[in-house]
């Protein structure tokens, strides 16, 4: 009988569960209800379409948009996993179809818009079906604190309570603040919900603000320098949708749109466009995205400035979903603020709201659009940042963002500070940051004279600074709660109890300013360009073999008319490439490769991959990758093979040899490969470089490194630091004082257990 194990590899062809999964498939199994907040790309879809397939009855997925739909639909029909989807794009006699095979069990899992849950046919076909479970995807929609709130979603509610007996009711969603996670419990009515965070972090996804107002430049540069990847550029506005994408097909690059400007049929073909890498760039407003599943998605660019934190994070997240390195840069202009303060103001309230409730999501979406405004210009770690507003505490940098990457000067501007608080004072707190600002720089524009402003005290007091600066720390202060802004379109400044503080001399404002960098391409990204792909692990005759494959994946994806990331994804072409497998049993080791895609696919690939290695197999990538530290591949020992007379081994070490290891207080990478090398097999093993062992800790994300005033320098990550890894100053032989890594004796156990071979003493 299956289990859940059988099942996850079976149909998905994954050998264990991620962080958090288990315990809530086992909590769904139970009868409980449950709540899953998890990250893009963490495999929330696994938490309810497992438990489905062990569940005696059918599971109703409540999902908000056809394209989430048919994607999921077609990646379950192609795991060898019945299942269906009922919306609009369907015909009625489609969908009655659909629901008399569902009535006679031909499916487990269906996916089905809110808006259907209330229409005749559906609620009959519900009332005779036995409904094991009701999953709500998207949960973030039925809250109105939420940034997508969406009254359809209202409908499942109503659903629930009308069926005979009440399934188990599942909930999943990438972004919820407390206050929405608080709502999705409460609205839909969770009973002692099992709740799991697993947090907001997409560790994959590099985070970058650029201050520039030449952004067509920017962006026609940028894609020209990723012309063979895939990505998406989101545009506030129609126009700018359109203006892009026909100035990067002037260029040659091909890209598509999608905008509510474009009739059905369009934007369908564009989608698929997109989806089926025929025009790999999408430009887009948000409208676009919410439940593509792409997975290559290798760059997501913010033409403008979203409305809110949650927007933002759920647009940039469409990006790296397959675990790989991904760039997430927004492009930021002070005008930003203004355009999306004015739609806010004219977007039109939920008909069934009370005037109170409007005027109370209207000062929220304010208040987002500060705090959104806010991290465009904090010159704090962007991702801290992030993960600071969704409830999750860190420390420190994330040595992944473009803050991160830059250099700043600590400046004390706490007497001009007082002097903005003096002129917000003279101007009987009547004025935004613009008016104010122009005031302390003494500009003589129209309608400062209109205000009659030139012969207030504080007029001129801050021209040494410049209007921009003065600006600068205004945000400054609003971000620390110095000053405060009115919840309206005028967004008045206003002086705070907390002003005090400055004026009693008993609090300093501190400028973190950013210093002058060399602007090239190589200075941008810089953390980014440190961080490696899963494919950066396999050598010359490995990434030979990964674009075989992938060019194999690219003509059976055509023969099928499939997306090729639903044939398969590129980490489990990758994972071919590292144990490439020779028969069919090796091949069901590949993380990814479950029965129904080995009957459909695994027999082609596998002819491809002995015809590239003749049957032999070699090492095609570097050192030992993380999946496979200390497990050998398929038809392999641990033990090194024979050297033939004359050539050596790769560096290893016998039992004997590693207990032999002199560890100390701390070794630099240099030291460590000689106290290692001077244990090996002379005659039969080569040397291990400190070099190798610094691209092992870049592998294990322990360590990278990152330009910074166009030095090349190396950092230690969160995880290596706990690993025993720390910076260190060094001093040159010339006298010069520079940073390098040391590692201390946890770090030296972890290096040589890696390279030490249990199976050479075992008799393996």
């Amino acid at each position: 009988m299956d289990d859940k194990y059988s099942i996850l590899k079976k149909y998905f062809g994954y050998s264990g569960f991620r962080e958090g999964q288990e315990v809530l498939i086992d909590s769904i199994l139970s009868g409980w209800d449950v709540l899953g907040i998890m990250p893009t790309g963490a495999g929330k879809s696994i938490c309810y379409q497992v438990p489905a397939l062990l569940m005696s009855g059918i599971t109703l997925v409540v999902s908000p948009l056809i394209s989430l739909m048919k994607d999921q639909v077609q990646a379950l029909n192609q795991a060898g996993i019945h299942a269906a989807y009922i919306n609009s794009s369907l015909s009625e006699s489609q969908i009655s179809k659909a629901l008399r095979l569902a009535a006679a069990g031909q499916y487990k899992i269906i996916y089905v818009a809110p808006e259907r849950l209330e229409t005749y046919e559906f609620l009959q076909f519900a009332r005779f079906a036995e409904i094991s479970m009701l999953t709500v995807d998207e949960a973030h929609c039925i809250s109105q604190w939420g940034q997508d709130f969406r009254p359809s979603y209202l409908k499942i509610v109503q659903f629930i309570r009308s069926l005979d007996v009440r399934p188990v009711v599942s909930a999943f969603t990438a972004t919820a603040t407390e206050r929405v996670k608080e709502d999705i419990v409460c609205v839909l009515g969770l009973l002692d919900p099992c709740v799991l965070v697993t947090g907001f972090d997409r560790k994959n996804l590099y985070f970058a603000v650029e201050t520039i107002r030449k952004k067509d430049g920017y962006v026609m540069q940028y894609v020209q320098e990723h012309r063979q990847e895939s990505g998406i550029i989101y545009c506030a506005t129609r126009k700018n949708v359109d203006t892009v994408c026909e100035k990067l097909l002037a260029q040659g690059i091909l890209a598509t749109k999608y905008h509510a400007g474009l009739s059905a049929q369009e934007r369908r073909q564009n989608q698929e466009d997109f989806i089926y890498d025929l025009c790999p760039v999408m430009v887009a407003t948000n409208a676009f995205g919410m439940g593509i599943d792409k997975s290559n998605v290798r760059y997501v660019i913010h033409y403008n400035m979203p409305q809110s934190l949650e927007n933002y994070y759920q647009e940039a997240g469409r990006a790296g979903r397959d675990g790989e390195r991904a760039e997430c840069i927004l492009l930021y202009n002070a005008q930003d603020v203004a355009v999306n303060r004015y739609l806010i103001e004219c977007k039109e309230p939920n008909p069934d709201s009370t005037w109170e409730e409007i005027e109370q999501i209207r000062e929220r979406d304010m208040q987002r659009l500060r705090v959104m405004n806010y991290y465009c210009i904090t010159p704090d770690c962007l991702r801290e940042y992030i993960l600071r507003y969704f409830g999750e505490r860190r420390s420190g940098r994330c040595e992944n963002c473009l803050n991160c990457a830059r250099e700043y000067e600590t400046i004390d501007v706490t007497p001009a500070a007082e002097k903005i608080i003096a002129c917000i004072r003279e101007c009987r707190q009547r004025y935004g940051i613009n008016v104010v600002a122009g005031i302390l720089a003494g500009e003589t524009r129209a309608k400062l004279r209109e205000y009659g402003v030139f012969d207030y005290v504080s007029y001129g007091s801050l021209k040494e600074l410049g209007e921009s600066a003065i600006k600068t720390v205004i945000q400054q202060m609003l971000m620390e709660g110095l000053l405060t802004v009115t919840n309206d379109k005028y967004a008045l400044l206003k002086i705070p109890a907390a002003a005090d503080e400055i004026l009693q001399g008993r609090r300093q404002v501190i400028w973190k300013k950013a210093k002058a960098q060399p602007q090239s391409a190589e200075n941008k990204r810089t953390s980014s360009s440190s961080k490696m792909r899963k494919s950066d692990i396999l050598n010359s005759k490995g990434l030979e073999l990964f674009e075989r494959l992938r060019a194999l994946r690219t003509e059976i994806a055509k023969e099928e008319g499939m997306p090729p990331y639903i044939i398969f994804s590129d980490k489990t072409l990758v994972d071919m490439c590292v144990k490439a497998p020779l028969d069919k049993s090796e091949m069901m080791q590949v993380t990814g490769v479950g029965e129904n895609k080995y009957d459909r696919y695994g027999e082609r690939f596998l002819a491809a991959i002995v015809e590239y290695t003749g049957g032999v197999r070699e090492k095609y990538y570097f050192g030992e990758t993380p999946e496979l530290a200390g497990v050998p591949a398929p038809g392999q020992s641990n033990k090194p093979a024979p050297a033939a007379k004359g050539k050596k081994t790769d560096f290893y070490l016998t039992k004997e040899q590693a207990a032999a290891f002199p560890y100390t207080e701390q070794y630099l990478v240099a030291e460590l490969a000689e106290k290692l090398n001077e244990l090996r097999d002379a005659d039969t093993t080569k040397k291990i470089s400190g070099a190798e062992i610094f691209r092992r800790m870049q592998a294990l994300e322990y360590a990278g490194e990152a330009f910074q005033d166009g030095i090349r320098k190396k950092y230690v990550t969160d995880k290596g630091m706990a690993a025993g890894l720390l910076i260190g100053m060094r001093i040159s032989k010339k006298g010069t004082e520079y940073e390098d890594i040391y590692y201390k004796e946890d770090a030296q156990r972890m290096v040589v257990e890696m390279v030490t071979d249990a199976a050479v003493d075992s008799g393996c």
